[in-house]
């Protein structure tokens, strides 16, 4: 019956580091598309943005493609609010322009921070665990060999060779385990660090040419409009960019 008891210990600690193996891939491939697709779309909507224009062209640009498109587009979407609030009748319109605008991408820096972290928090814990999970699995097998050699009265290789040949399985799949998980999370946090950068210096070239354009921006053509043949700047020849918000 100990035996038994024993044989289940490391058993069970050997299944729960395959299974934290298979999240631990999971989230190595899960993450790693991420990256891919919004490095690709960011740098995609970089230079369209870039090849804009003006500020009002670009405000076509903005979708929720990647996160400097979703900056962008909440930062336009500041810029109407500003100067469609008139008179500040309540604390979300009592900031001027650039603090609300500035307020804007601030918050929306931290939604995409928050999402790109998502996943490495359970990479961390897998990474510091596992080999502990092996270890307590190793020591369970030591207790059976030890156990196998009192019963036995005998410490011969045939005894001791399945017991302690567990408790080594387990310390190196805990290790195995452990090393992509470390690896993958610091990788992925260096990628965070690099992306939030970008964001950051993304949203002080985006502050700096709202304040070229006075914090102003036209609100781009709503497509029916636009099909319709009634865009703003067909009935007002003098204001071809459109009405401002």
């Amino acid at each position: 019956m100990t035996d038994l008891y024993l044989n289940s210990i490391v058993s069970g600690a050997l299944y729960l580091l395959g299974i934290f193996s298979i999240i631990t891939w999971v989230l190595i491939i899960i993450k790693g598309v991420q990256h891919y697709r919004l490095a690709k779309r960011d740098r995609q909507f970089t230079k369209q943005f870039w090849s804009a224009s003006s500020l009002d062209a670009a405000t076509s640009l903005a979708n929720d493609a990647s996160p400097k498109s979703r900056l962008a587009s909440i930062g336009f979407e500041a810029l109407h609010v500003s100067e469609g609030s008139g008179a500040s009748s309540d604390l979300e319109h009592s900031w001027d322009r650039q603090e609300l605008l500035e307020r804007h991408l601030r918050q929306q820096i931290q939604k995409e921070y928050q999402s790109l972290e998502s996943g490495l928090a359970v990479l961390a814990s897998i990474g510091s665990t596992a080999p502990f999970v092996g270890l307590f699995g190793t020591v369970f097998g030591i207790i059976h060999a030890l156990s196998a050699i009192g019963k036995n009265a005998s410490a011969s290789v045939d005894v001791v060779a399945g017991p302690i040949g567990e408790a080594l399985v387990a310390t190196g799949v805990g290790i195995a385990v452990a090393i992509p998980a470390v690896l993958a999370y610091n990788f992925y946090v260096r990628r965070l660090k690099v992306t939030a950068a970008e964001l950051d210096n993304y949203a002080t070239d985006f502050v700096n040419l709202a304040q070229k354009n006075s914090f102003r921006v036209a609100k781009p053509v709503a497509k029916h409009e636009a099909a319709k043949g009634t865009a703003p700047h067909q009935g007002n020849p003098a204001n071809p960019q459109g009405v401002y918000a």
